[in-house]
């Protein structure tokens, strides 16, 4: 009798591992999981928008700059090309792209830059109002991307990738943001972490 609850309790014991370790399985195969570094920065209507004001929210995120002559016209294009594609299947997740040149990229220059493009700003905010160094180390710690801007000329060195982070404010995964974006894998992916 003795043994039998010996071994009960073991069996017990191995259930509730088990059920634990379940319990932290992600959605998404091979997740990143950098923690976004809390901040507050200024949008393209000079609002403030917070890592809190996106807590409970999927987002999507990359880096540009509107003086950029190679890499951001696509990445806008392509960003603009997924919202649509995000609203067409019914897919919630907010967009986020952090101006990498923020002394140059003041609002009413953000508005400039993005009104060639399909954009609605009902889910994409374009974020500015802080340092050069502090971009440059909140892209480093949060998303472990380079952001550099150079002693001479006005073309800064950035990464070219999409973000998307779960509700918690973790990076889960990145994305070619420039080539061919995997416009559906990304989608799988916010939806899988919206379930």
């Amino acid at each position: 009798m003795l043994e039998q609850k010996k071994l009960l309790v073991v069996m017990l014991g191995i259930f509730l591992l088990i059920l634990t370790g379940c319990g932290n399985q992600t959605p998404i195969e091979d997740p990143l999981n950098y923690e976004v570094q809390s901040f507050s920065y200024t949008n393209q209507n000079g609002e403030a928008v917070s890592l809190d004001d996106l807590k409970g929210n999927v987002w999507v995120a990359n880096f540009i700059f509107t003086n950029c002559e190679t890499v951001c016209p696509p990445m806008t294009a392509h960003m603009s090309e997924l919202q649509e594609k995000m609203k067409s299947k019914g897919v919630n997740a907010r967009i986020i792209s952090f101006s990498v040149d923020p002394e140059v990229d003041t609002p009413e220059k953000i508005k400039e830059f993005t009104a060639p493009y399909s954009i609605s700003f009902e889910n994409w905010d374009f974020l500015t109002g802080y340092s050069q160094k502090e971009i440059e180390e909140f892209a480093r710690e949060s998303f472990k991307t380079i952001v550099q801007k150079p002693k001479t000329g006005d073309q800064v060195v950035h990464g070219t990738s999409f973000y998307v982070i779960d509700q918690n404010g973790v990076v889960m995964k990145d994305y070619n943001g420039v080539e061919n974006p995997p416009y559906d894998q990304i989608i799988q992916d916010i939806n899988a972490l919206n379930k």
